[in-house]
């Protein structure tokens, strides 16, 4: 949104106003343009809804903006021209909007200060009806038989869908009854359903064409087909609600009329219904808003119309809408439906995330199947602080609920209405068990809180499906194993490769066996050659004697960084010893619990990541496949008297003797912690040419700085 379209429209200056008036009327007019013409609309309903009530605000306040015939009067778009034109002999006009009760209320007292009445002494009774989300249709009968069909068009004039409509069913061909007029413009609203939208997308699909984005979508771009047998095989329906011309009307109530349509063979809304007050409007609008989910057609609001013609008459019309009408809209962004089933989602980082599966509703102008339901904290009627939500309300299977969808935002479960829930519902139970790879999935305590993560995480790590790719990225990664040539893409291609595929990380160091019985060969693939394949394998071979610290990082244990694998590494020497440890800690009582425990810089975080990662028997056993092609190898003991031991070192610039990953190797062999970024606490600054911003930092710190040549002096070559 720009920012004159939040200035209150009172402090806008004559120049700043025709500016903003001009824009905005481009951007309506662009969306009508889309939405009636192309059946593909370029913004949701609350954004269109939102620019228009600017617009007209804007004419309000400085009238010399407003233009006979501009886009704030107009009613849809002109035809396209595809099709040949029909002039309504009465214009197709729109409806004005409320989206609050009060708005209603305002309604019905503008309708009884127009006709001179005192609302507390009622009189005036209007009827509530369903607005179907679908396209407007005029179908003009002549002594009882079809002659002519068309689209609202720009309300004036239409396009001639004759042959088209003819196609649909719920039209009825000819008019049964004695009180059938010799002509008779009936009106409503073409519409696909629920089911049938799905349907026809998935034949979009198997087609490999594009898919509707919502049932309105559908209903209209079948019905605007040039071919009509296309139209013909889709199953459009039709609501009959108004009327245009029609010289002699079989009753003097809106209600009346629609009920006569019924008689002529149309099929009408079972949901109208006559209103004596506001209340009983407002009421009808609750009862039909919490019956949305289970119509099996799209509506985004709820219409409500005098019922005497002969008020109806004398009330007229402004501009490009009624007075003696008007809808009531769902909040564009807010939708109410029924929640059909929970799946759980395991995410790359073993993230169980429970997703809500919902029975077809259209929030925003997009179909919504499925919703977030967070974590299962969520689930059960609690924030991430514990607070309770929804008043306490947990969330079932079978519930009817509200789901939101603002913006580009995923849709999230907002609300349950509890007097829909079956009686027979159960509290969802979160599973405790990777629905992938059935490894145990875990609450971790936060150590500094006492509380437990929100997030229930699979700890079956890189024998996950759903989250191996990911977990083998990292195990090659540069701080891991560092294979050359095995980088994401290459992953990503070994994955799925159904020749060669690497699932988890002992295929890595059986590609070369694998591929040399194979019939179809490594480098004949597509970015893949005789010369680059052998160097990929002769870079796996060199990476079977991995150091420990790389070996432990790249299992990609959850909580073990650089440092601590390093820190392991140093403690237990061997991976055999640490594997021994992992599994016994979990007895509390343990010697290797109280070890592990005592190790300086490994909290209870990383202990009970450990206990999880050793005590899950998948792990165990990619572990043995694993260790049966690698051996990884003790780090180089730390000197016990160096002049750098104890230190806290930071290497910056360029190194001209050792890269810097040798250079970090060397400092802790000589019992010196290497960090990253200078501080008070750092002892000694290694700076080669180019140093930066580590330099002045080293400065202002007063930290020692010495250059390459002087580290080897220091710590004797």
């Amino acid at each position: 949104m720009s920012e004159t379209d939040s200035t209150p429209v009172a402090d806008l200056t004559p120049r700043k106003a025709k500016l903003e008036h001009k824009r905005v009327a481009a951007e309506v007019q662009a969306a009508n343009d889309a939405y009636f013409q192309e059946d593909q609309p370029i913004m949701d309903d609350a954004a269109y809804d939102a620019k228009r009530r600017r617009l007209v605000a804007l004419e309000e306040a400085f009238p010399e903006l407003k233009e006979a015939g501009g886009v704030s009067a107009a009613v849809g778009a002109r035809p396209s021209g595809r099709f040949a034109k029909i002039r309504h002999r009465v214009p197709m006009l729109s409806l004005d909007n409320a989206f609050s009760d009060e708005a209603v209320a305002e309604f019905a007292a503008r309708v009884y200060r127009f006709l001179g009445r005192k609302e507390e002494d009622g009189g005036i009774a209007f009827t509530a009806e369903p607005k179907i989300d679908g396209l407007s249709l005029s179908l003009r009968y002549e002594k009882g038989e079809l002659v002519a069909a068309a689209t609202r068009g720009d309300g004036e004039e239409g396009e001639d869908v004759t042959v088209n409509a003819r196609t649909i069913s719920e039209i009825p061909q000819t008019l049964a009854g004695p009180d059938v007029p010799d002509i008779a413009e009936v009106r409503g609203e073409v519409y696909l359903g629920h089911a049938d939208f799905a349907a026809i997308n998935e034949r979009q699909r198997e087609k490999g064409l594009p898919e509707f984005a919502n049932p309105r979508n559908a209903a209209a771009g079948s019905l605007r087909q040039l071919d009509a047998s296309i139209t013909a095989a889709r199953p459009l329906r039709f609501f009959a609600y108004a009327w245009g011309e029609m010289p002699m009307l079989p009753a003097a109530t809106q209600a009346g009329v629609v009920e006569a349509f019924g008689r002529w063979g149309f099929r009408t809304n079972p949901l109208m219904k006559r209103c004596e007050s506001v209340a009983e409007l407002v009421a009808q609008y609750r009862l039909i808003e919490g019956q949305r989910a289970t119509l099996g057609y799209d509506i985004d609001g709820v219409v409500y119309k005098v019922d005497d013609l002969a008020l109806q008459a004398r009330l007229g019309f402004v501009s490009r809408a009624p007075r003696w009408a008007i809808a009531h809209k769902f909040p564009a962004e807010l939708a109410t439906t029924v929640l059909e089933a929970i799946d759980i989602q395991v995410g790359r980082t073993g993230a169980l995330s429970p997703v809500a599966r919902l029975k077809p509703v259209t929030v925003g102008g997009v179909v919504v199947t499925n919703a977030t339901l967070h974590n299962e904290d969520y689930i059960r009627g609690f924030d991430s602080k514990g607070q309770s939500i929804r008043d306490g309300a947990d969330i079932r299977i079978g519930d009817t609920v509200t789901v939101k969808r603002a913006g580009d935002v995923i849709p999230r479960v907002e609300a349950v209405d509890l007097t829909k829930r079956p009686a027979d519902s159960k509290p969802y139970e979160f599973p405790t068990r990777c629905p992938v790879c059935d490894s145990h999935a875990t609450r971790e305590l936060n150590p500094r809180t006492g509380k437990e993560d929100a997030v229930r995480r699979c700890t079956g790590g890189l024998i996950c499906a759903a989250q191996s790719v990911e977990r083998l990225k990292h195990f090659v990664s540069r701080d891991a194993m560092d294979i050359d040539g095995l980088g994401d893409k290459q992953i990503e291609f070994f994955h799925s490769d159904p020749d060669l595929p690497v699932l988890e990380p002992a295929d890595i160091f059986t590609l070369a066996q694998r591929d040399a019985a194979n019939f179809k060969k490594l480098k004949d693939k597509e970015g893949f050659g005789a010369v680059s394949a052998k160097k990929l394998f002769d870079a796996i071979e060199d990476r079977r004697r991995p150091p420990l610290n790389r070996f432990i990082f790249g299992l990609g244990i959850r909580h073990i960084g650089e440092t601590t694998a390093r820190l392991l590494a140093r403690n237990y020497g061997t991976f055999e010893a640490l594997r021994e440890a992992g599994i016994a800690a979990a007895d509390e009582t343990s010697p290797e619990r109280q070890s592990l425990d005592a190790i300086d810089g490994i909290g209870p975080t990383v202990v009970e990541a450990l206990i999880e990662f050793f005590g899950e028997p998948h792990n165990e056993q990619l572990l043995d496949r694993l260790l049966g092609e690698v051996q990884p190898q003790p780090l180089e003991a730390v000197a016990s008297v160096s002049p750098v031991a104890g230190k806290i070192v930071v290497f910056t610039g360029a190194l001209e003797r050792m890269t810097r990953d040798e250079a970090k190797a060397m400092a802790e062999r000589l019992g010196a912690k290497v960090a990253g970024s200078v501080s008070s606490k750092t002892d000694l600054l290694v700076a080669g040419p180019g140093a930066g911003s580590k330099l002045k930092d080293a400065q202002k710190h007063g930290v020692e700085v010495i250059d390459e040549a002087g580290w080897f002096d220091l710590v004797g070559g």
